[in-house]
């Protein structure tokens, strides 16, 4: 579409935005009936680790909504000349997993408890015996029943539990919907309903039946929506909380929320069996659309479904990008004490690109990124560490590929039970995060780590917020009847091609060696969990 066509489609409102709330920034991308990106706006935010609980206030949520939609809509004002007052359709998406619950005014009870929380082990751990399903540490019955369990006086007050992208969309339009997707990692769903998994609500109504709750767990769960369907319209008062100008007009419609790990699905078109995709950033995720049943339950697997509803196999890891951040943060430093300022696209591209001149296997490096906890390897808490012995080869370039290394090690661990024990066939990888905005690099670490091709599209830098975007343009702009892997494949990917790399055999070797050391070095990381204890102090922080 050329400048005019576009500024007619922005005034006609033939245009569609995705709004996702990451772990690091809140971005707002607005496209057109071509699935063009038209504008987009950002937040930067930071979760806080408060009372022994990573959380983000809700004021920080709302805040960084609104400054991410005033970016997107200055963007257009800036290009176009004109002042967005309506839109096509809207969606919004999240962190997937965590704890909001409320009451019957609509008070929040306890501060929001995010994916990144590994409080709920026991309560875990009870519920996937008792279903036979496993039931992790994120997920939002985990840490409702973990509430229970710990007889916090909150729970009997409860009225409504949801997510972060169920919260923007009841705020904005009144609806206690979910998409499916997001629905997932809430409690299990059944695949030939597309709902809840009735029989396993029954269970926990059961279990808890002797405290007496004024609730059953159906009554305060969202109502679950599948891809394609309207879940909601635009309330004055949420188009008012969106745009504090009070400049876009109520009564848009709006889309099932759905979780970020469904909009990176849709981002890479990885909707379809056997296909999947890993999704990059302050935590790493790979999805695996399955052809069938696994054999049996694994607590490092999670199942989860696609924004329509189809099972997946979810391998989560809490922790990625966060230490290797850090660490070019340090080298940031010492730059500017030297007296240079370094671009960050160009910190990042050399530094990531000395990797590539490594030893194969990280050189006898080894390092653990845990800020938080990881319930692939089984540590409640995170204390990131670098190790290295007097024969290890320290140089740059090693330590930068033993830094991405790591930060896909417990993924890897994750992803060898799908591939060497349960025989799940995988036709392609796509990939998408921040990490892959340098090229080459990250996809020739992941095709080591995953032994599979991985393929990286241009739209991977806008990531999550452009794949909700898409699932509110497939709302408005589908067919009767037609499917969302129809959709993608015939209309927004049709004449998308993707950087595909190969796996190196050297590559993929050299991995084998890291993860066995990985593997051997957890001890070092549980004896600085135990040993390596922090406590607030005014001014820092002291052991």
């Amino acid at each position: 579409m050329n400048h005019d066509e576009i500024q007619l489609a922005i005034v006609k409102g033939e245009t569609s935005l995705g709004i996702e709330f990451g772990s690091t920034r809140i971005k707002a991308v607005l496209i057109n009936r071509h699935f063009e990106t038209i504008a987009s706006g950002s937040y930067e935010w930071e979760n806080r680790l408060e009372n022994g609980f990573w959380t983000y206030s809700l004021e920080d949520v709302i805040a960084g909504m609104q400054v991410a939609y005033r970016g997107m809509k200055q963007d257009v004002e800036q290009e176009f000349g004109i002042t967005i007052r309506t839109i096509g359709s809207i969606g919004f998406s999240a962190m997937m997993h965590g704890y909001l619950a409320f009451d019957k005014t609509g008070e929040l009870l306890v501060p929001f408890r995010t994916w990144r929380n590994t409080t709920t082990g026991p309560a875990a751990n009870e519920l996937t015996n008792r279903f036979q399903f496993n039931i992790p540490e994120r997920w939002s019955i985990a840490h409702l029943y973990q509430a229970i369990l710990n007889e916090e006086e909150h729970v009997p007050r409860i009225d409504y539990i949801t997510t972060l992208s169920g919260y923007i969309h009841w705020l904005l339009t009144g609806s206690k919907a979910i998409g499916i997707g997001d629905a997932s990692g809430m409690f299990p769903i059944d695949e030939e309903t597309k709902d809840y998994n009735d029989a396993l609500i029954k269970q926990f109504d059961e279990l808890v039946a002797v405290k007496k709750y004024p609730w059953k767990l159906s009554d305060i769960l969202p109502t679950v929506y599948i891809s394609g369907k309207q879940a909601g319209l635009l309330t004055e008062e949420g188009a008012n909380i969106l745009d504090p100008s009070q400049q876009l007009q109520p009564g848009i419609s709006i889309c099932p929320p759905e979780g970020d790990a469904g909009t990176g699905m849709v981002a890479t078109n990885s909707v379809r069996k056997r296909t999947g995709n890993i999704s990059v950033g302050t935590s790493v995720f790979a999805m695996i659309v399955l052809e069938k049943e696994l054999s049996t339950v694994y607590p490092e697997i999670d199942i989860v479904t696609t924004p329509n509803g189809s099972p997946v196999a979810m391998v989560h890891a809490n922790n990625c990008s966060s230490d290797i951040n850090a660490w070019l943060g340090l080298f940031r430093e010492y730059s500017e004490a030297m007296g240079y300022e370094i671009d960050t696209a160009q910190l990042f591209s050399v530094m990531f690109n000395k990797a590539l001149e490594a030893d194969r296997d990280g050189g006898g490096l080894l390092s653990y990124g845990y800020f938080s906890g990881e319930n692939i390897t089984g540590l409640e808490q995170g204390r990131p560490l670098f190790v290295r012995s007097p024969e290890s080869t320290f140089n740059l370039a090693n330590f930068m590929r033993t830094h991405l290394f790591t930060a896909f090690g417990a993924l890897k661990m994750g992803m060898d039970i799908l591939t060497k024990k349960e025989n799940v066939a995988i036709d392609s990888i796509l990939a998408h995060g921040g990490l892959f905005k340098t090229p080459v690099v990250g996809q020739k670490i992941v095709a080591a780590a995953m032994n599979t091709p991985v393929s990286v599209m241009a739209t991977a830098g806008d990531g999550g917020a452009w794949g909700m975007a898409i699932l509110a343009s497939f709302m408005m702009n589908k067919n009767k009847n037609e499917s969302l892997e129809d959709f993608l494949d015939n209309k927004v990917f049709k004449d998308v091609v993707g950087d595909e790399i190969e796996p190196d055999s050297d590559d993929v070797d050299g991995f084998e060696v890291f993860i066995e050391r990985y593997k051997k070095g957890l001890e070092i990381e549980r004896a600085a969990v135990e040993h390596l204890q922090y406590v607030k102090k005014a001014g820092g922080v002291m052991c």
